[in-house]
């Protein structure tokens, strides 16, 4: 979900591997030229899916590395299938407080500008832990240092065998 701390937790979990961090959502930033939210604004979500989809089916295809893709990513069924098929997903479970405090921290969410965020966040959890429960891996995770989430990361994937 937005907020988790995917992109924080990604970068210190790729240093640890000693792999490459990429971020979905810059990449798609770079390859379009404009911002998440511009993105939005001039071509709707509909789009903004579209070439997520893409981008994050280019990113798949590189080198092993840590990924960080968008909140609405993998309740796509291409996307999700594709991760499922490629690599190792894990989801950074996150309470709705800790959620609701760090989206309010900066405008930057298309997808809360239109309406009481708690609300939004709400309806988008429901709609998206389905998807979300289906990752290899789920941490739990609190308004902690995100050190304590790339550890649980690190653990489990020792203990499914996945770090040589």
């Amino acid at each position: 979900m937005m907020g988790a701390g995917k992109s924080s937790v990604g970068r210190r979990l790729a240093a640890k591997l000693d792999v490459e961090f990429r971020d979905a959502d810059a990449e798609i930033e770079t390859a379009a030229g404009c911002s998440i939210n511009d993105i939005f604004d001039r071509f709707g979500e509909p789009a903004f899916r579209d070439g997520e989809r893409k981008i994050i089916a280019r990113l798949l295809a590189l080198e092993p590395h840590v990924l960080a893709t968008g909140g609405g990513a993998f309740v796509d069924p291409d996307t999700h299938a594709r991760i499922k098929d490629v690599a190792v997903s894990v989801w950074i479970k996150v309470p709705l407080e800790v959620l609701l405090a760090r989206v309010q921290r900066r405008d930057t969410r298309p997808l809360l500008r239109n309406g009481e965020p708690r609300e939004i966040l709400e309806k988008l959890l429901a709609e998206r832990e389905p998807f979300y429960s289906q990752a290899d891996i789920i941490v739990e995770s609190e308004n902690g240092p995100h050190n304590a989430a790339v550890d649980k990361i690190l653990a489990a994937l020792e203990a499914r065998g996945d770090l040589g």
